[in-house]
């Protein structure tokens, strides 16, 4: 009975230990939670029925002893007769453990009668259950009340959203005034503060408020402080937060900036002791866009640590005499950023959904407090603060800022829909840009020469399982319209177009992936790319599956070919060894091939071959890396020769660059004066009153 159950403590032991690291370290399974600590209770009892009656590692020694006697004679005279005895003695002797074999019965959780060995393994794995109670728990024990913090969200040419948590010391309300100026460098360290919108926090809102600072100029250098109504500084933030409005979209003066694109991320994972609050994937963000060695607003990118990893694909405009408008991807073995080329500053960065995970480790309810304690968490964690106080961000929800695969289907009722939209609404989408209809999640923008439609793909989503396939929808009618609209609207008066979408619009990822991405909607995505193929140089940007891919979209003989780039996680799990994402589709598409020959006399032909290629392909897939995001450079200063630099970044380190050079459009400009006039008129027209937000 006792040897069998020292063989059942010894295999829950390792089992335990394997299910909490695969929790702690590889991926955060919800049903881990429960058990593991059943694993551990068995282990427990078994080690206990299981453990031996002696306490020391016991060897049996035998010892035989020979006694000689010689036999003398009486005279003296020593005669040779000898007399032998032999005695076998049998003892218990201690043998104290050798290095070797008490490590293998630490880490295999071997059965060992040895006390201390028991000890040990029994302290190990309390240690790790207090670890698996710690991830599980601290999200709900860190609520983060007194949290202070306040960030820049949309940028516009004429003005900015900034969003304020202040608690007071008591009191039921507190009035927060933003005071502004612009930085001038010429100007030196005295120029006049100005008052702007006061921000009324309450307790209802949980104290976070976002205001709009108006009146500003287009691409132009703004810092803003906190004070009382008294005009008094407030302690946070200890230096004014600067930011950089938008440029001017109806001047067409080209553009050139960059900015980020992730989603997913939950603090402390992989899990590291005393780390609760980090979020490793932002400090390495942080590092990457502000490197410590440097004080410039502008980064050099470093070259991929592995060059046969990033062989970087170029997607360029076809032939004018070839039937399709984009292009087909071409292998270029050189990298398309240099070391030491510097790069325009990082203007913004679009988080694309799951910025918290309302059930991951644990879901606690559907609570108002429940989810806004989770966005204050996120708030507070130091590796955010470095990244949210210098860089504006934009949102999108996905469903863990709701429950695992939520779908709305348009009921706004339907739980856990209020409670976690509000969150959602006072954290992060107040400071989007206003929506393309009241009261909705999805919206459009314009930076520069680019245009932006960032869609809602969980208040409207179906249920799949249900009705009619041909009747799904991930948009809804009023999305869908506003999206077409968009589309018409921005064909020719943007040169790049970026959709965001939470979730891939590829039908390529399998397993989750298929009931969760646009896969599992044929019919409105099939309608969907048709349009998107309608419109020159528009890019997809995705998250969702914790792992990169950057697929092409085949038009064949018609329209132009849309690339999709899906990254994820900021901060978060991906699997290992398991790979989710088909390298093609079986949907196929006829793209004509010409071919001239020369023939015997001389003259020439044109040979046209119809082939059947995949209407989706992976131009590169990573799966690793707890840490990845996509930085996108557009530059659109030469009209004729568009480009999109696109770097992904895994743990910290380049690890794949692509080009997309688009097809020249020259958007229909319009006269803006503000981009005309001299940045010292504009300050005597700043001091006599007179606003630019109204010559827009």
């Amino acid at each position: 009975m006792a040897a069998s159950m020292a063989i059942a403590s010894s295999a829950l032991s390792t089992l335990f230990r394997i299910v909490v690291y695969i929790f702690l370290e590889v991926a955060p399974v919800s049903i881990a939670k429960y058990i593991i600590p059943a694993l551990y209770l068995g282990y427990v009892a078994a080690s206990h029925y299981g453990a031996p009656a002696f306490s020391e590692l016991l060897t049996v020694k035998e010892e035989v002893t020979i006694v000689e006697q010689e036999k003398s004679e009486t005279n003296g005279d020593v005669v040779t007769a000898v007399a032998v005895s032999e005695t076998t003695t049998v003892a218990t002797v201690v043998q104290p453990p050798t290095l070797r074999s008490a490590l293998c019965t630490i880490i295999f959780s071997i059965p060992s009668p040895v006390r201390a060995l028991r000890r040990v393994n029994l302290t190990l794995n309390t240690l790790l259950l207090f670890a698996t109670v710690d991830f599980v728990f601290f999200p709900y024990f860190d609520s983060a009340p007194d949290l202070v913090y306040t960030r820049v969200g949309a940028l516009n040419p004429d003005s900015a959203k900034i969003v304020i948590r202040y608690p007071p010391v008591n009191g039921t309300e507190n009035l927060v005034r933003v005071s502004w100026r612009q930085v001038d460098n010429n100007a030196g360290p005295d120029t006049q503060w100005r008052e702007g919108p006061v921000a009324n926090l309450t307790a209802d809102r949980d104290w976070v408020r976002t205001v709009v600072l108006p009146g500003l100029w287009p691409n132009a250098q703004y810092e803003y402080q906190l004070e009382d109504l008294n005009s008094t500084v407030l302690p946070y933030p200890a230096t004014p937060i600067r930011f950089h409005t938008a440029p001017d979209p109806r001047l067409y003066s080209g553009s050139h900036y960059r900015f980020v694109a992730s989603s997913c991320m939950i603090p402390n994972f992989p899990y590291l002791p005393f780390h609760d609050r980090q979020l490793k994937g932002l400090d390495l963000l942080a590092d990457y866009l502000w490197p410590p060695r440097t004080t410039s607003a502008t980064a050099t990118p470093t070259p991929p640590a592995n060059t046969s990893s990033s062989v970087s694909p170029q997607v360029s405009p076809a032939d004018s005499t070839s039937a399709e408008n984009v292009t087909t991807p071409e292998v270029n073995d050189t990298t398309l950023i240099a070391a030491g080329t510097l790069v325009p500053p990082t203007e913004f960065m679009i988080f694309m959904g799951d910025f918290i995970y309302a059930d991951v480790p644990a879901y606690f309810g559907d609570d108002k407090e429940a989810y806004q304690r989770l966005y204050r968490r996120n708030y507070n964690s130091p590796s955010f603060r470095k990244v949210y106080e210098r860089l504006p961000i934009i949102h999108t929800f996905d469903d863990h800022e709701f429950i695992n695969n939520y779908a709305g289907q348009g009921n706004s009722s339907l739980s856990p829909f209020e409670n976690a939209t509000n969150a959602f609404e006072l954290y992060n989408s107040d400071a989007n840009y206003d929506p393309t209809d009241e009261g909705q999640y999805y919206y459009d923008f314009r930076y520069g020469d680019a245009a932006y439609f960032v869609m809602d793909t969980r208040k409207y989503r179906s249920n799949i399982f249900v009705d009619d396939p041909t009747t799904h929808t991930m948009l809804g009618d009023k999305q869908l319209a506003a999206l077409y609209s968009w589309l018409g609207k921005v064909n020719n008066t943007a040169v790049f177009k970026f959709v965001i979408s939470s979730v891939p619009f590829t039908a390529l990822w399998t397993y989750q992936g298929a009931v969760d991405t646009w896969a599992a909607f044929p019919y409105e995505k099939s309608a969907l790319l048709s349009a998107f193929q309608s419109v020159p140089n528009l890019i997809v940007l995705s998250g969702d599956r914790h792992e990169f891919a950057a697929i092409e979209f085949e038009s064949g003989d018609t329209g132009h070919n849309i690339l999709e780039i899906s990254t994820s996680p900021m901060n978060m799990f991906y699997v290992p060894f398991i790979r989710t994402l088909k390298l093609r589709s079986d949907e196929v598409v006829n793209k004509t091939r010409e071919e001239v020959i020369v023939l015997e006399d001389g003259t020439k032909e044109v040979v046209k071959t119809v082939e059947e290629i995949p209407r989706e392909k992976v131009i590169r897939y990573i799966a690793e890396g707890n840490h990845k995001w996509a930085s996108l450079e557009v530059d659109t200063r030469d009209y004729s020769h568009p480009v999109v630099r696109v770097e992904i970044v895994i743990d910290g380190k380049p690890a794949y660059q692509l080009e997309v050079l688009g097809k020249p459009i020259k958007p229909q400009s319009a006269t803006s004066l503000g981009a005309f006039v001299p940045q010292s008129f504009k300050g005597v027209l700043d001091r006599i009153g007179l606003r630019p937000g109204k010559w827009f």
